[in-house]
């Protein structure tokens, strides 16, 4: 008859799994910080440490770590002195547009026992970004005989900045002629417009330059121009006007390319040539020209590139009428995309154990999972599942977070693994 020894009856009493978790337990808890865009590599983002009450031996020995999924990781630990660092270089426009308020999101995952504490990096905006035109100069030919409060559509400045930092406000110079109309719109952005306050005297003047000029609110503050050249016609008397000011369609977000989106339409009152109007998607969003044209004659947008609802859920474009004269009238055109379920749910194993012990007591934890889904509402929504005939069950621990415990005791002898 063989002895046992000790080592014998510890090893028996472990059941092995098919998937690693270190540890049995596990804590959750949050800490926010709040840093300035671009900061330069190596630059400290907070005391993580402190803030969570974590002692340096334990973040060693807990083989802590950042967790960000699929994400770029651009915060690091420093386990040694605790702390937060910058890894990658920051841009808040490249990583949220328009969006505010920016932030990063991710986990410190610990060990022996598992803890898993979330993490919020609020990116604030720095004034890096000049107003632009994407055009340098805009020309218009004008009649002599237009009408004083003639309006003439201006194309927006972008700035990628926000809040202060963002565009402010535009000027026009000289104003012998013309005045800066600027009207707000739904989106928060506005309306530039050129007003005609003074009647165009060919003969005395035949071409007219101007500067248009966008300011942004920060410091130092920047600006961008744009050069405006008119050339002074005959005759056209009536401006086009769209039958509405704002249209407003939706699309698949799978739609091929050429699908029609909608029509816009404009009349002038005018005869012959000058009554003939032409449609273009105003350029200030260079996006919209790889997704979308217009027929110039007929009013159709139709798309042209490929859209994805998990990138943009919506866009608005400013389109503009110009008869022959140089007149012109503007409305706002938003389309809509319409979700689809095009993404499969992706599963993450954050954490994992090789081997539990068979006295551990139910709901002890052996695997951490991170779950997400792109699509929105019901197509986004998952439900976890595990197979029949084991004792286990998933638990949800947070928004996208679940963890994978024991349902019942354990028996070694009745199964091994």
């Amino acid at each position: 008859m063989v002895q046992e020894t000790t080592s014998d009856r510890t090893m028996r009493r472990q059941v092995l799994l098919f998937f690693s978790v270190l540890c049995l337990s596990y804590v959750l808890g949050q800490v926010s910080y709040s840093i300035p865009e671009e900061m330069t590599k190596g630059s400290v983002v907070g005391n993580i440490a402190n803030d969570l009450g974590l002692d340096l031996k334990r973040l060693k020995s807990g083989k802590a770590r950042v967790y960000t999924g699929a994400s770029v990781e651009y915060i690091g630990l420093n386990k040694e002195r605790g702390v937060l660092l910058i890894k990658e270089r920051i841009d808040r426009e490249a990583l949220c547009g328009e969006t505010t308020p920016c932030a990063l999101h991710f986990q410190l995952i610990l060990e022996n026992p598992m803890e898993l504490f979330r993490v919020t990096v609020e990116i604030t905006d720095i004034n890096d970004n000049t107003p632009s035109f994407t055009n340098a100069e805009k020309r218009f030919e004008i009649s002599e005989s237009a009408v004083i409060g003639s309006k003439f559509i201006l194309e927006k400045a972008i700035d990628s900045d926000i809040g202060n930092n963002g565009l402010q406000q535009y000027s026009l110079t000289p104003t012998d002629n013309f005045v800066l109309k600027l009207e707000n719109q739904a989106d928060g952005s506005k309306k530039v417009e050129m007003v005609l306050q003074k009647p165009l005297d060919r003969e005395k003047q035949e071409y007219i330059s101007l500067l248009l000029t966008a300011v942004d609110g920060g410091e130092p503050q920047m600006s961008g121009t744009m050069q405006i050249f008119v050339n002074v016609l005959d005759a056209n008397d009536n401006a086009p006007t769209f039958a509405k000011p704002l249209y407003r369609a939706k699309i698949l977000e799978n739609s091929p390319k050429g699908t029609s989106v909608t029509t816009v339409s404009a009349s002038d009152k005018d005869i012959g040539s000058n009554r003939e109007v032409s449609y273009l998607i105003s350029t200030s969003k260079r996006v919209l020209s790889e997704l979308f044209k217009i027929n110039s004659k007929t009013g159709e947008i139709i798309l042209i590139g490929e859209l994805d609802y998990e990138k943009a859920k919506n866009y608005q474009m400013d389109i503009e009428a110009v008869d022959s004269g140089g007149l012109s009238d503007s409305t706002k055109v938003i389309v809509d995309v319409i979700d689809i379920n095009d993404n499969n749910p992706h599963i993450n194993i954050v954490s994992k154990s090789e081997s539990i012990l068979e006295d551990s007591p139910p709901n002890t934890v052996i695997a951490m999972l991170s779950v997400n889904d792109p699509d929105s509402e019901n197509n986004g929504e998952v439900e976890c599942n595990i197979d029949g005939n084991i004792p286990f069950k998933i638990q949800t621990t947070l928004n996208g977070f679940y963890t994978l415990v024991t349902e019942v005791a354990l028996d070694r002898e009745l199964a091994s693994q």
